[in-house]
């Protein structure tokens, strides 16, 4: 049964509400702490008023002792209330935005994409960014009532020393909230946009980074940068905007408290002089004129705050709220069974049929790499059931009817350019920690010489990427944490590219060894591979044209020979 916090969000609205209400109780405290804080602020200009008042009066040691004392509580009061406020506030805020950011990565690493029109990059800058800045409005609202607390403590103390006072205070402040209020709109359009922007700039260099090598391997570098450099110009054209936009407001607020506390001074001297309100009450007057602009500047910066988290949440909410590109089945496939393609048709693919039974090794061979590449996809569950046309059985169970939880416990497909995670070796071949047949996978893949080459053997460090590995070893390695999985069926999809002929007959050899007795399906244009197989099927224009043992078709099929011959 899901809980009002773990329902799925149906808006950005929905989100600020949640974090609202399950920190209502740190909320709650912080308001009291802030706001005695913030008690204690304006009591102080009141206290020197009044402690002026009596010491003219009563000119005494023990009354300036008395005055001292009470200016000492004040001060201690002040101190401890805004350590402590702070503090409790300060971790709802963090808790609440590391709860966020888990709900947006949980939702990125779900088996079930989601369709939404969000980059990696974006999702990155969502789970971090708007997530830290939603959770800012658990910090907000206190701020916002206690520096609402200390308007009223004021307006009223200048209120009981003369009404005018007292009615200028509110009337001000009113004013001033109504003219920034309009502009705190603004920056809300204007943040959301520019957040908008800033995530597009970081998926386009996540792509960048990612597509590093090939550019440069069809000059096409050059103008992959100029389309980061037109990103990143609109990012920073926003940002100047968004900047813009925050000085005005800044400037407004900082313009408008000014006016409002010299008014009140002017007003406090002028009654001063008519004789209306005494010098300890002008004392008073003064000092919480010049106090008020501070409780004024953040109660004037709230509006903005609130804003940003508002535009913030609804980022998060594209996430949060995208439903699954397709529902899956309950089913669980059978141990062990077979794989079956049943006219499938889906990009290049054209009615492709073919079937791999229990325990046998197949391997498939794609004259056009694009082919190889539109039924890994399939298989490994990355495209929906509904996408294409055809069927795609698992020991006899219809894809479409299994979890996709259950079908990659039985089916993996290990892409060609699996990627590498910074850790360990042996976190990256294992990385649930529960593989027994880690030294089998690192010997079969011939990542053993990798092992041996470093003192630290398994528990080797490996940076982001395996930017510390060639490509040849992350390659084995990549194909090691696939044999390590040991599943029932394995897809491996050109595991052998970036390796030279010897290892990768050695690999060939291994991995036929290996998983003996369980179904095994390589794509591959590798005759070492090719030769292991028990059969091979040719795969051209979408179909299957041939299917024989490497061997027969090197002595029979002349167009085979030519594209896998090395």
């Amino acid at each position: 049964m899901t809980t009002p916090d773990t329902q799925r969000p149906r808006s950005g609205s929905d989100i600020l509400r949640t974090a609202l209400r399950r920190n209502i109780g740190a909320m709650a405290g912080g308001t009291a702490l802030m706001g005695l804080y913030q008690a204690g602020e304006t009591a102080f200009p009141i206290a020197l008023g009044l402690i002026v008042e009596h010491t003219m009066r009563d000119r005494s040691p023990g009354a300036l002792g008395l005055s001292i004392a009470a200016l000492a509580v004040i001060i201690t009061t002040v101190s401890l209330s805004w350590r402590f406020g702070m503090r409790v506030l300060q971790k709802a805020n963090t808790t609440e935005a590391h709860r966020w950011r888990v709900r947006v990565a949980a939702c990125g690493l779900q088996p079930v994409a989601r369709d939404m029109d969000l980059k990696s990059g974006e999702v990155l800058t969502i789970a971090t960014e708007d997530a830290d800045q939603t959770a800012d409005i658990i910090e907000v609202v206190p701020l916002l009532i206690s520096s609402l607390v200390a308007v009223v403590v004021a307006a009223v103390a200048l209120g009981l020393a003369d009404i005018r006072l007292g009615l200028l205070v509110i009337l001000g402040t009113v004013a001033i909230m109504s003219i920034l209020s309009v502009l705190s709109k603004r920056i809300g359009a204007s943040t959301q946009e520019q957040q908008a922007r800033v995530a597009r700039a970081g998926a386009k260099v996540a792509d960048l980074i990612t597509g590093l090598r090939p550019l440069h391997g069809f000059g096409g570098n050059h103008a992959a940068f100029q389309s980061y450099r037109k990103v990143s110009t609109e990012a920073k054209l926003q940002a100047i905007t968004v900047a813009k936009v925050n000085g005005a407001y800044a400037g407004a607020a900082l313009a408008l408290n000014a006016v409002l506390a010299g008014a009140v001074t002017l007003t406090a001297g002028w009654l001063a002089f008519e004789g209306r309100i005494n010098i300890g009450e002008l004392v008073m007057a003064v000092g919480l004129a010049q106090f008020i602009m501070e409780p004024l500047k953040l109660f004037s910066e709230m509006p903005k705050y609130v804003m940003i988290a508002r535009a913030s949440a609804e980022r998060m909410a594209l996430v949060l709220t995208a439903p699954p590109v397709t529902t899956p089945g309950t089913g669980r496939p059978a141990a062990g069974g077979d794989l079956e393609v049943d006219c499938v048709r889906y990009g290049t693919l054209r009615k492709l049929k073919f079937q791999v039974s229990a325990s046998e090794f197949v391997a498939i061979t794609a004259y056009q790499p694009r082919a190889a590449a539109d039924l890994a996809s399939v298989l490994a569950a990355t495209v929906p059931p509904h996408a294409y046309e055809g069927v795609v059985r698992v020991s006899g169970q219809e894809v479409a009817d299994l979890s996709v939880e259950a079908l990659r416990a039985h089916l993996l497909v290990n892409p060609y350019d699996g990627e590498i995670f910074a850790g360990t070796l042996r976190t990256n071949i294992d990385p649930s920690g529960t593989s027994r047949t880690v030294p089998e996978a690192v010997e079969a893949s011939m990542l053993t010489d990798v092992v041996a080459l470093h003192r630290e053997g398994l528990d080797y460090g490996v940076r982001d990427r395996g930017a510390n590995l060639s490509g040849g070893q992350r390659q084995r390695l990549s194909l090691a944490r696939a044999l390590a999985a040991d599943t029932d069926v394995l897809v491996l999809h050109d595991p052998t590219t970036a390796v030279d002929a010897v290892t990768e007959q050695l690999i060939a050899r291994n991995v036929a060894k290996l998983r003996r007795g369980r179904t095994t399906l390589v794509l591959t244009s590798s005759p070492a591979l090719l030769d292991a197989a028990d059969r091979v099927l040719v795969l051209d224009e979408g179909v299957i044209t041939a299917e024989d043992t490497h061997r027969n078709l090197l002595a029979t099929d002349e167009a085979y020979c030519t594209a896998v011959a090395r």
